[in-house]
């Protein structure tokens, strides 16, 4: 099911993008709409599964995890295969899980507290997997940028 958006519903999408917490009185008045308008038009997004949810961005290193690690996956389950992708997806040090094409199954992106922490998880999460053939890892020396932040285009075509 495609789902189209109109100019109005981009506008709402880039500001909600920028602070999630704004009202829904300051996006009325931002948008030039009546504040039950905006509301209605909020709730189609979220009942579209446009809007997904919505949540705190975190500093992963005032709370410990100061190691990012990017970990390339190969298995020995087929493409897709329900076993691997969900079962990495159940780690909690696991970000994202990707499956991608190429050499490698999967991309997973993890956060830990050090190289100690991760040569755990990769020793007793990773390894409990029994798909899991072998593993690639590159941990990351410094972040340029990273963002969830879509850039959500003026109309859509």
């Amino acid at each position: 099911m495609e789902v189209v958006l109109d100019n109005i519903d981009l506008r709402i999408l880039r500001l909600m993008q920028e602070n999630a917490r704004i009202s829904n009185v300051e996006l009325a008045r931002e948008m030039e709409m009546a504040p039950s308008a905006m509301l209605e038009r909020v709730k189609k997004l979220e009942q579209k599964k446009v809007i997904l949810r919505y949540n705190a961005q975190v500093n992963p290193t005032v709370i410990g995890q100061r190691l990012l690690a990017f970990i390339f996956i190969k298995t020995t389950d087929g493409f897709g295969s329900p076993v691997t992708g969900p079962a990495l997806a159940k780690i909690p040090e696991v970000q994202e899980v990707h499956n991608i094409a190429g050499d490698d199954c999967y991309l997973v992106k993890v956060r830990t507290a050090d190289s100690a922490a991760l040569m755990s998880l990769m020793r007793n999460e990773f390894a409990q997997i029994p798909t899991i053939h072998s593993t690639k890892t590159t941990i990351v020396l410094e972040t340029v940028k990273e963002e969830q932040r879509l850039n959500i285009p003026d109309s859509q075509k």
